[in-house]
This record gives structure tokens, sequence and C-alpha cells, in this order.
């Protein structure tokens, strides 16, 4: 996994050309990146201190168009860098994306293919100095990728597809990939995916593909929208990030709906009676979302491509949720009981936003300990949005779904300073968390979250009190929100993989850490106490 060592030549030539190779390979994937503000350090494990990153800079701006030139720059090196990675001659690497950070490390994310088939789990991460020097490699499993035969003995149903399995630290099998789709118990659509071993007909792994989670808005009060000028009027689509449009599905629960459109650009009235304001709130979400990951974390858009996705108001009837689809690459909100509170406030828009943005960077397997982690990650975001977009209507704090009123008494969804208030999620990580509903095993992240940026113990914030614990009843001071989320994203976008973890992710953040602050730093001392402070050893 590690190819930190540089070999001697005249004992190992050949790892030596390898090394060689992808050095290469780096070399050309550098030259697609924008410098931008990024500073190179001759020799990135020499540095142990480093400034502390005011901006989002310091985790790496890579602009749409740049970042399109460097992934198309590291497929066409692809080949060499299989080789140099000594993978086998059936395997080949496909360009996720490339992230060069502000010390110029370039970070090249890669899916693999084995005798054209996709490999779930064969995701991996290279990662390289400014000078071409391989650093180590990050990978969802380290087994060798390698099948008898790629001819199943089992058939399938027409629309599954042939795929090797290799994620979760099993021995790779040929597969059939399989998706039903239907509806879940509270509406929300449903795209079950289950593999099958080819061989046996056994099941290997299943999991849930929709990830749930001036205009007067009902949460936000009244605020500022990017609209478009029609010939009709006005129309909700936001020309300055990406195009972003928000539509009307008039309590349907398929397709597109009706382009939001209005004839004086003056939107609803900030109760769920205007069908208006639950598209203001969406849309406001949508841009405030926006403007955090351009803004906090150098992220041109969801998928780092400049492009927007778009958001789906009064979704069926009485629908108590919201969720997020890859397939149209929307987010979809409902209406809640009564159809008069949607489910449109800022912290659920941009927990929906980030679950793409998740897929698009370490796409966290959506069960076990990974599916906690893709939700926590929502959640983290969500907050830190919220605080971003700093609305006296929605003060930021660090409580999930607390405008919706999803549960009747008042009381939020989710609590990140102690998860277990809700009375089903995790506080601490134990050998069983794997088995929670993956918004219940999101609670040790959560408050891992809470605990780094605000540290354990009582305080007020925004008029919020809390009083959050440690495992270990230790005392932790936190470092901020905003090295908190640069860390978390860091890790997120360049570190981990599709099987990441607990334990992977208290490995992951510890690199970013080093990354942003340097190996003496006291952000990396309070990551590990932190991660010790939930259990997480």
């Amino acid at each position: 996994m590690n190819l930190h060592t540089t070999p001697h030549t005249s004992r190992a030539p050949r790892t030596t050309r390898r090394l060689a190779a992808l050095a290469a390979v780096a070399a050309m994937v550098v030259a697609g990146v924008q410098a931008g503000s990024a500073v190179a350090t001759p020799d990135d494990d020499a540095r142990t201190t480093a400034a502390k990153p005011a901006t989002a800079a310091a985790l790496g701006v890579n602009p749409a168009a740049q970042r399109a030139t460097a992934i198309k720059s590291a497929q066409a090196e692809a080949s060499s860098a299989a080789k140099a990675l000594k993978l086998g001659g059936q395997e080949k690497l496909i360009a996720r994306d490339v992230v060069k950070d502000a010390r110029g490390t370039v970070h090249t994310r890669y899916e693999r293919t084995y005798d054209g088939l996709p490999v779930i789990g064969g995701d991996l991460v290279t990662h390289t100095t400014a000078a071409g020097k391989l650093k180590s490699v990050d990978k969802a499993t380290d087994r060798k990728i390698a099948v008898a035969s790629t001819t199943p003995k089992l058939k399938a149903a027409a629309s599954a597809r042939k795929v090797i399995f290799a994620s979760h630290g099993g021995e790779p099998v040929l597969a059939w990939e399989a998706v039903k789709k239907g509806v879940q118990k509270d509406g929300t659509p449903s795209r079950v995916h289950t593999i099958t071993d080819a061989t046996t007909g056994k099941k290997l792994h299943s999991y849930e593909a929709i990830e749930t989670g001036t205009g007067n808005s009902q949460y936000s009060g009244e605020v500022e929208l990017t609209t478009t000028k029609s010939d009709a009027g006005f129309e909700l689509t936001d020309g300055e990030r990406g195009g972003h449009k928000t539509y009307d599905l008039n309590q349907g629960s398929s397709g597109t709906g009706d382009l939001v459109t209005d004839d004086d650009d003056t939107w609803g009235d900030g109760t769920g009676d205007d069908r208006q304001t639950a598209a203001v709130d969406a849309h406001y979400g949508a841009a405030k979302t926006w403007d955090f990951y351009k803004t906090a974390l150098g992220r041109d858009g969801i998928a780092g491509d400049g492009k927007a996705a778009y958001s789906r108001v009064h979704y069926g009837e009485n629908y108590v949720n919201a969720f997020w689809d890859d397939s149209c690459f929307c987010m979809t909100y409902g209406d809640g009981e009564g159809n008069k509170n949607a489910l449109t406030s800022i912290d659920v828009a941009a927990h929906e936003m980030t679950h793409g943005l998740t897929s698009a960077t370490a796409d966290l397997d959506y069960a076990g300990e990974s599916g906690g982690l893709n939700e926590a990650t929502s959640d983290i975001l969500g907050a830190s949005v919220e605080f971003f977009a700093d609305n006296a209507s929605d003060a930021g704090d660090y409580l999930i779904g607390e405008k919706i009123d999803i549960n009747g008494d008042g009381t939020p969804l989710r609590y990140m300073d102690k998860p277990s208030k809700d009375g089903n999620s995790a506080d601490f990580w134990d050998e069983n968390l794997g088995d929670l509903d993956v918004h219940y095993s999101s609670g040790v992240a959560n408050h891992f979250f809470y605990l780094l940026a605000e540290g354990s113990g009582k305080k007020t914030i925004n008029g919020v009190e809390y009083d959050s614990p440690t495992s270990d009843g230790s005392t932790l001071t936190g470092i901020g929100r905003e090295k908190a989320y640069q860390i978390w994203y860091k890790a997120l976008s360049v570190y981990m993989t599709s099987t990441t973890d607990y334990a992977g992710a208290r490995v992951a953040t510890e690199k970013a850490a080093t990354d942003l602050f340097g190996a003496d730093s006291e952000e990396l001392k309070a990551v590990s106490a932190t991660w010790t402070g939930v259990n997480v050893k």
C-alpha cells in the first residue's frame, strides 16, 4: 500500500523503473493542474511545521477547466501508472479526480476494471510530491484483484451487470450486481443494489442508493435570490452558480416537474401556504452551499466541474423527508405532515447536496461504518454551511434539522454534541457500530467533529447550550470549526476510499491534519486525542 521507500538502484532496478514511471505520470498530471496560489515545497516529508491555512487555497483550489485537463492527463498516463503500481495485466485504471494542494502534492483518484469489468472496492488514490516522488497510495482493498474466470456459472436478471466484488476486505469474486427499484415505507424512492456471487449465488452485499437526508423563505427569513429574466417574467435559475434550477413536482413523485416562475421577482410569503416558499428555501440553500464549497473548500460545485445539480420541491403527499439521487444529480424535498412544513431548511439542503459531493470524492459505501461516515459528512458540512450563511433567522448550530420539526415536538433530528440524545445514535465507537442504521452510526463522526471544533464540556454557542462528553473522561479543547471542516474535507477528498471505516477515518484525518498544519502541530495532536475521546483508537 505504501510505496514511500526510495529503492537502492543496484539492488532493485525494476522497482526504480516503476517509481520513475509513476513520477513521470505525476509530472504529466501536474502539468494539467493550475498552479494558482499553491506553494510547492522541495521535500514534503521533511516539512514538520506549516502555516495555518486561512482560506480554501490550503485544500487545493482546482477550477473546473484545470481539473478536467488534469483528469484527462491522468487518464492518458493511466496505463503507465498501473504498471508502476504493479497491478495485474488485466487491470486498468480510470482517473476520477485530481487535486493539487497548496504544498504541491498531487492526489489522483482512480477506479479499477478487471478484464473490462468494474471492480467494486477497487478504488485507490496516489499521492505524489511536487517533485514527482510517490509518497503513498491509499487503496480500498489491499487484496490482489484476480479471479479464476470471468464466465459466471449462474445466470442473472437481464438488467444485472457483471462485476468483480472486492469490497470490505474479502477475496475478490466474480459477481452480479442487480438494482431493484421501488418505494420505501416513508414514500422515499428506493434503489437497492444487491451483489451476489456469480458462482455460488450467495448474497455478498447490498445498499440503498437513495441517500436521505429577494424571496421570503420559511426558515431563513427574507433572503436574496439569484434568478433569471425570461419572456414570461422570472425563473428560479441561478446563472451565477452553474445554472442551478428549482422545480415544483406538484405533489408528484417522478420526473423533473415545472420550473418555478414568477411575474415580479418577489417570491413566496414565508409560510407553507404559498407554494413558492419551499422553492425559495431550496434555492437559497443550494446557493449558500455552492458558495461554501467555493469559498471555504475551493470546490467548483458538487462534482468540482462547475456544473449545478437541481432541486425539486413539493414531492409526494405529506412526505416527511428529503433525499439526494445520483441518477438525476438532484435534491428532492417533501412538504412534511399536512404539506405545510417543507424539509428545506439550509442545513437539510446542504446535507443533501453533500451526499453528491461524497459520491464525487471518496464515494463512501452507503452501508456499515462507511455508510455512517457518509451520513456524518453530510451533517458535518451541513452544519458548517449553516454557520457560513450567518443568517439571523437560522443561526449556525450543531443541531441537524432543528427548524423542520420532523419529530413533531420541536426537537432536532440529530445532535452533534451528544448524538445519543436522539434516542438512537451512538456517541462512541464499539465493535457493533456497523450494524446500526447509517443515520445512527454517523453519530460517532458527528461527535468527533463537534469535539474537534468546540471541545468537551458545557458551553453556549449562538444561544444554544451544549454539553459534550468523552468516552474516557478526558478534557478536550477545540481547534475551531474552520480548521475542523478543512481537515474533514481534505481527508474525504484525497485520503478516504469507498470502504473507509472509523479506524480508516482516523488515519485519513491525521494525514489531512499533517498536510494542512504540520507533523508537530497542535491540530494533529487534537485530531488524535479527539478520536481517542470517541473510542476510535
